[in-house]
């Protein structure tokens, strides 16, 4: 589906709730956090064009969205699901001037803890019901996701004689979740490039790196899966490892962004899970694999989502619209910028610039 919804329109709201989305909620753990985001565009030029396309929350049965406050000196700006992904997107033009080129965007969060029951995976894996066409896509091979080759070997010596689809999902989680580790020198949240990963034999990385080698290894094994982009939004209830704030629930979450999986197994539909959150709580609070704590943690993340975090979309190797200088985009986490035909450094808030904060209304 492919559409332009400009900024007066977007509605503010749950969006539609798939048929095959069996996910049961704990109403009581529902959270909610007013986000703001300012953008102030950078160039050495006193007068330049500039272009920002910034990711917007999913509107899905786990997080309710209600813009609040949207302005800045743009000269035209819109909200445009024009991909593949449906991603939404807001994109503002300033034209040439010496202008400070601003925007500042508000809006209110309310996130669900997300869990599907283990019984209810089980069951919808054992009944191994076919897949829906629509979840073909996340099957496929992208420029960074292979799911031939040496993916498929490892993939296929993991599995073993496994035929429901949970039970390999398990196979695989664990060997994803035991080999990764976190290398806090990656930049951001890492390429995700499997591929690379693959080729050189080194399993160190950041959330994109080690989801991305969690859903090629699925989609080898005919699993449906995709990344999840998104940031962090508050403290967590596990470990500040996995997010924190100050007293008061406030925190600066420029480069909080942090990217969770999604499978998809027919009958139970897609459901959350989050491997590079095992390796994050075992390099901050220096924990080995086998410590009771991560055990704990990895058990709970192969079916849940702590929701102290927002979801963007789960778009790999698309094109930006308006097309932007650099394309197709590896993945959009991060906000993206040009100025006068150059693209912004996104990793770096302070030089793009940028700031994101969160604050937990109680």
């Amino acid at each position: 589906m492919r559409r332009r919804v400009f900024i007066k329109n977007v509605a503010l709201g749950i969006g539609v709730v798939s048929f095959f989305d069996n996910t049961l909620f704990a109403k009581e753990n529902s959270r909610k956090f007013k986000v703001i985001y300012d953008f102030e565009l950078k160039n050495e030029e006193k007068s330049f064009p500039a272009q920002l396309w910034n990711p917007l929350p999913l509107d899905i049965n786990y997080q309710k969205v209600k813009f609040l406050k949207f302005n800045g000196n743009y000269d035209n700006s819109n909200i445009n699901t024009n991909n593949p992904y449906d991603a939404k997107i807001l994109y503002a033009k300033w034209n040439k001037s010496n202008t400070k080129k601003t925007l500042h965007l508000e809006m209110e969060i309310e996130t669900t803890y997300r869990s599907v029951s283990l019984k209810v995976i089980q069951k919808a894996s054992e009944a191994n019901l076919p897949l829906p066409k629509d979840v073909s896509q996340f099957l496929e091979t992208t420029a960074h996701i292979p799911t031939t080759g040496r993916v498929k070997e490892i993939a296929d010596r993991l599995i073993k004689s496994e035929t429901d689809a949970f039970s390999k999902v398990q196979a695989l989680y664990d060997w994803v979740t035991e080999t990764t580790f976190r290398d806090p020198k990656v930049k951001g949240c890492g390429l995700g490039d499997v591929n690379q990963m693959l080729k050189n034999g080194y399993f160190g990385g950041k959330c994109t790196d080690i989801s991305s080698l969690f859903v090629a290894l699925l989609r080898a094994a005919n699993i449906p899966a995709r990344e999840v982009f998104g940031i962090r939004l508050g403290s967590s209830d596990f470990s500040k490892a996995l997010g924190t704030s100050d007293e008061n629930g406030f925190a600066n979450i420029s480069s909080w962004q942090h990217c969770k999986v999604e499978y998809f197994i027919a009958g139970a539909g897609w459901i959350p899970s989050d491997p590079a959150d095992i390796t994050k709580l075992e390099f901050v609070e220096d924990l080995k694999y086998s410590d009771k704590r991560v055990q704990e943690l990895k058990a709970k993340f192969l079916h849940s989502w702590e929701m102290n975090w927002m979801g963007f979309n789960w778009g790999r190797d698309f094109v930006l619209y308006p097309q932007p200088e650099q394309f197709p985009i590896n993945m959009l986490g991060y906000p993206y910028g040009e100025s006068d035909g150059n693209v912004l450094n996104y990793y770096s808030p302070k030089d793009f610039s940028y700031k994101i904060t969160s604050k937990e209304i109680k």
